[in-house]
């Protein structure tokens, strides 16, 4: 029969005190922070190689490239039970593809995609009668202002759409509607049947985590 120890009071009261030396704080650094550092500027290089603070596209990036790590961990290693982690999988992949789109800024192409390619043209300018300065040519006919205006509106569309999408899977479902319709079932119902699981659908940052 194998036998174990627990650790005395005596020796956890040992260890409080041993986590918050200078030696061991000297010690994690060592062993655990500044290897997790160096392995996020890998991680993480091409997004500080880019990165300014002018712009929230590059805020945007480290975000996006944070997430992309997460997702894979989650549905590969998360110990949580999959009716609920592939959910949250599921909502991080979508967050993902949102940020992706904003930071490409790919909404013409998609547009396009949809009502047909606009027809481009190299730009041309003449002179202004009687000024040194020119103005550009405008060739569209009719019936390609209509269709650039047709691209246009679409890309706006859902680029609003997909923003507004994308914070409302930041935010998650509200938990009063589950606390309400928790008070709608039986006891009964409430034992047998995973109403949280039946509910929740893994919108929410702050419930991603492992």
């Amino acid at each position: 029969m194998k036998i174990k120890y627990e650790n005395s009071v005596l020796e956890k009261i040992m260890d409080f005190f041993w986590y918050d030396t200078k030696l061991w704080k000297v010690k994690d650094a060592l062993t655990i922070g500044i290897p997790n550092f160096f392995k996020n500027i890998w991680r993480f290089r091409k997004e500080l190689y880019q990165h300014q603070w002018w712009d929230y596209t590059f805020t945007l990036q480290m975000l996006h490239r944070s997430l992309s790590i997460m997702v894979v961990k989650l549905e590969k290693d998360g110990i949580e039970v999959d009716s609920s982690r592939l959910k949250k999988v599921a909502k991080i992949y979508r967050v993902i593809q949102i940020l992706k789109s904003k930071i490409d800024g790919d909404y013409i192409e998609r547009a396009e995609l949809k009502y047909g390619k606009m027809r481009r043209r190299s730009l041309e300018f003449e002179p202004i009668e009687n000024s040194t300065s020119f103005r550009m040519v405008d060739k569209d006919t009719p019936d390609e202002k209509k269709h650039r205006t047709k691209i246009y509106a679409y890309a706006n569309k859902i680029e609003e759409q997909e923003w507004k999408e994308l914070w409302q899977i930041f935010e998650g479902q509200d938990l009063k509607q589950y606390a309400h319709l928790l008070k709608l079932k039986t006891k009964e119902e409430q034992k047998n049947n995973d109403i949280w699981g039946e509910w929740f659908d893994g919108s929410g940052m702050r419930s991603w985590w492992d």
